[in-house]
């Protein structure tokens, strides 16, 4: 089964709804590529799924001519990010001075964006969404990519296309498929997430956004709040045999709620989600027919927020890099590693960040910190270089309209 076979056009199959593959679909579409995304999934709605839109994202948005009616989607703003510091609060990331049109993050359930990029695609008559689409394999001739093999609503179809783009996510079926290559970096924590329903009396402590605070966050989503809290790797079937009554006795000592406020939401450990916190990259983003982006090119730890924002990045990218040779049937795996090459450094410097962060969050202190740091901490000008790394990233991609 391939798009618009009888035309001639370019095509392309994009493996996975998710921020970067809607928004590769709707910019190679938008060019008059004929684009086919396939979701397992027949919806969006999934739970603390990565839901963090960057000032870089929002900045996209209002470039592609709808950032007025986005905005307009439920949604909070976080003009500052704030945590603890030694027992004091502190200003980590402020983003009133950066050089965006919005200055500042929005926190929008992932479904809403995902349905919102999904439907301006879906005007577009060269683009179609595929829900309850499984991927099993890839289709191979003399060792180029040519298609998918993939489960639609229990019946197996195949896909043919010029590209294929794994936009599935961290555990990847196409980069698992096309046997490559994955630098894994390791993290010291995962994190639980939980919701804690909202209450018109909540004080003022909790308005906007909070953490990290001893290893808790809470995030306001407009009815509930959705709160982390960081465990250490691998430790979570050890709080399991202890029982619920202990862990919210935990949550109790680091959040800002009581108790019985925590026990009326925590009934049981299936209210208490999981995520498993990966750090890793691929050696080779792409062999011939075949490109990853986003997280299963490169899984990104929570920090900062900016996994999303990564993806979308890439996703501009390559819409960017390969439009025109697609058109002309001139792509080739030089293009591809183009790609590679260009966002190879936001993301190493971005994960390598997180992972110092991460590491300076396990040392535990034994003596004074050092003049250097004493002086940064003084610094007034740290919560706005945090705001511009969190909020723009090392690197901007700016769509080719």
């Amino acid at each position: 089964m391939s798009p618009n076979t009888e035309s001639g056009a370019a095509s392309c199959c994009i493996v996975g709804g998710g921020p970067a593959g809607l928004m590769l679909g709707y910019l190679l579409a938008r060019k008059g590529i004929d684009v086919t995304v396939l979701e397992k999934h027949q919806d969006f709605l999934r739970d603390f799924r990565g839901d963090t839109i960057h000032p870089s994202t929002l900045d996209i948005i209002w470039q592609l001519g709808f950032l007025d009616e986005f905005l307009k989607l439920p949604h909070q703003r976080a003009e500052k990010l704030y945590g603890e510091i030694n027992g004091k609060e502190t200003t980590l990331a402020d983003f009133s001075h950066l050089p965006t049109q919005c200055k500042f993050i929005a926190f929008m359930p992932q479904w809403d964006f995902l349905n919102f990029i999904a439907g301006k695609a879906a005007v577009l008559p060269n683009f179609r969404l595929i829900h309850n689409a499984q991927v099993l394999s890839l289709q191979e001739d003399n060792g180029k990519v040519t298609g998918v093999m993939a489960e639609v609503d229990g019946e197996q179809q195949a896909f043919h296309a010029d590209l294929v783009v794994g936009c599935d996510g961290r555990n990847s079926i196409v980069r698992e498929q096309a046997g490559m290559e994955i630098r894994r970096f390791g993290a010291p924590r995962d994190v639980l997430w939980l919701k804690i329903n909202k209450r018109p009396d909540d004080p003022e402590w909790s308005m906007g956004h909070r953490g990290p605070k001893k290893n808790f966050i809470m995030i306001d989503r407009g009815d509930y709040w959705q709160c982390g809290y960081s465990i250490a790797k691998d430790s979570l079937e050890a709080l399991k045999a202890q029982g619920i009554p202990p862990f919210i006795d935990l949550l109790a000592e680091v959040s800002p709620f009581g108790r019985a406020r925590l026990q009326e939401d925590i009934a049981s450990w299936d209210d208490v989600r999981l995520l498993v916190i990966r750090v890793d990259r691929l050696k080779e983003w792409a062999k011939p027919g075949l490109l990853c982006i986003g997280d299963a090119a490169h899984a990104m730890s929570p920090i900062g927020g900016v996994g999303v924002n990564l993806a979308i990045q890439d996703a501009v990218a390559t819409a960017n890099i390969i439009t025109q040779p697609l058109k002309s049937g001139t792509l080739t795996l030089r293009h591809l590693k183009r790609i590679q090459r260009r966002r190879t450094f936001p993301t190493w410097a971005t994960q390598s960040l997180q992972i110092m962060i991460s590491r300076a969050g396990q040392k535990t202190r034994t003596k004074p910190p050092s003049r250097m740091e004493a002086w940064l901490r003084g610094r007034k000008f740290i919560p706005f270089l945090f705001g511009r790394l969190i909020g723009v990233g090392f690197y901007r991609e700016i769509p080719k309209l």
